[in-house]
Parts: structure tokens; C-alpha cells; sequence
């Protein structure tokens, strides 16, 4: 009796573990940095060089981080929903421009419209990477104390902001 319950056991564990396993995301990754303070940069803004940008720009209000770049196909399926975000005036968006060209960054800009209070030129990555991003789009939620509150990786969707983001804001917004 016994070896025919030992491998009906170990198939119900395998056909448990593959029935979680079926029910994750793959694209939501946790990241370390939820709950803590956003990481500390100054970079030139893409559109004045002369001008800086940094993570002091960020705090004090609830706020998006949007890290993109034209070589992202994502991010031009992304660009009109973070336009209509923008346009609704619910929450300032504020733009990582990603290893990228800045003439084409500013083209880019011009011709699909710019969601962004103020871009920060990261030419090379490494802002990015210590925020702990490894792929554009990502977006980040951030609390008036300066604190990451939720990530969002891949082209945020009109689902998304209306599901997820819009509530989180406005539980944010609420917090003294």
C-alpha cells in the first residue's frame, strides 16, 4: 500500500508546487527598495544640461518616477497613457531618460507630446542603477516623505492606473 501512496504524495507536491507556480506574475518582481527611501542623485535635466535634477526634486509630494527611453518599444505603447495621466492632473510624472541620446530624447519629447514635470538625463545608467531598474519602463510610486511605495515593471496600462495606481495615489495623497 505504502508505494502507492509515497509517489501520490510526491504528485500532488509537484501539482501544488507547479499550480502556485502558474499563478505568479513574471513581471512582478519585488523589489528591495519598496518602503524605502528613494536613492540619492543629481543629474542634468534633458532638457537644459546646464540645470540639475535630483532626488530632492522628488520629495515633499506624492510622485511618479518614470524611467524610459526611445530604443524602448514599451515605452512609446506606454507614452500616450502616461500623457492622459499627466492631462488628468492627479499626480506629477517625472522622467528618467535611460541610456539614451539626448537630441533623439528631445525629439522624442516634441513630437509624442511630454508627460514630465522635469526629465533627468542618465546617459550612462548608473542613476538607474541604483534604483534597480533592468529594463524600461519602470515606474515608481513615491510618498511626500520620499519613500518608493510600489514599482511597476513593463509599459504601465490604462488598467493599471485605474486598478492599482490612481487608488494608491489617492491613499498617498491622504496620508499627513
Amino acid at each position: 500500500m505504502l508505494r502507492y501512496l509515497l509517489p501520490l504524495g510526491i504528485f500532488a507536491a509537484l501539482a501544488g508546487f507547479l499550480a502556485v507556480g502558474l499563478k505568479l506574475d513574471p513581471k512582478e518582481v519585488p523589489s528591495p527598495l519598496i518602503g524605502k527611501p528613494i536613492p540619492e542623485f543629481v543629474l542634468p535635466r534633458l532638457e537644459d544640461p546646464k540645470r540639475r535634477f535630483g532626488s530632492a526634486d522628488l520629495k515633499g509630494q506624492v510622485a511618479l518616477l518614470n524611467v524610459w527611453a526611445t530604443w524602448c518599444v514599451s515605452c512609446r505603447a506606454e507614452h500616450q497613457v502616461l500623457q492622459a495621466l499627466k492631462e488628468s492632473g492627479v499626480v506629477p510624472i517625472y522622467g528618467l531618460d535611460y541610456k539614451d541620446e539626448r537630441d533623439k530624447a528631445l525629439r522624442w519629447l516634441q513630437v509624442l507630446g511630454n508627460p514630465y514635470e522635469a526629465v533627468a538625463f542618465d546617459e550612462k545608467g548608473r542613476a538607474a542603477i541604483d534604483w534597480g531598474v533592468y529594463g524600461t519602463p519602470e515606474t515608481f510610486v513615491i510618498d511626500k516623505r520620499g519613500i518608493i511605495r510600489h514599482k511597476f515593471i513593463g509599459p504601465l496600462t490604462e488598467e493599471k492606473v485605474e486598478d492599482i495606481l490612481l487608488p494608491l495615489v489617492r491613499k498617498l495623497k491622504a496620508e499627513t
